[in-house]
């Protein structure tokens, strides 16, 4: 990010989840962030790069980095909020 954009983000998903803007699912543009809780604590955030068509890029820890669907169930119930940097 910081070299496309001249932008540096922060290390932790927590840390980012606290810049730029929060926005409504529904104004989402591709390259705003999406996050979610996926577990307990402070730990238990994840966070993606929303792209187009409902659709955001995100590492997985098995799968490594991949496209997923919001419309999925599981991103469904564990979606948190969507920010703008």
């Amino acid at each position: 990010m910081r070299d496309r954009f001249d932008l540096q983000l922060p290390r932790e998903t927590k840390q980012q989840a606290s810049i730029g803007t929060q926005i409504d699912k529904d104004e989402l543009l591709p390259g705003d962030l999406v996050f979610f809780k996926t577990g307990s604590g402070q730990n238990g955030l994840h966070v993606g790069i929303y792209d187009t068509n409902n659709q955001f890029i995100h590492a997985s820890t098995s799968k490594g980095v991949m496209r997923s669907s919001l419309d999925n169930v599981y991103w469904q119930k564990n979606f948190w909020q969507a920010r703008r940097i």
